[in-house]
């Protein structure tokens, strides 16, 4: 690897804005903001819109399309009739 072309590698803690949760990990990114970890070190704060904590896929609060609209729009088009008919 050439010198002096790859940027500093660090820890940072990445911050929930919309669950304040947080946590330690390494990476490139920089932020004048700093936050006192619970090792005592400072270390910089990047904000994120969205974490495994909050989104909807890791929480469970996804929502899933309903089937059932497709298998009667499916049997409208070609004029089946439905079980309910």
């Amino acid at each position: 690897m050439r010198d002096n072309i790859h940027p500093e590698y660090h820890k940072v803690i990445f911050l929930d804005s919309t669950t304040d949760y947080k946590f330690l990990s390494g990476s490139t990114r920089t932020s004048d903001e700093t936050m006192e970890w619970e090792d005592g070190k400072e270390y910089p704060v990047i904000r994120l819109d969205i974490s495994s904590d909050s989104h909807p896929f890791y929480t469970g609060r996804q929502k899933f399309a309903s089937a059932d609209g497709r298998v009667e729009r499916f049997n409208k088009k070609f004029g089946f009739k439905s079980a309910n008919e």
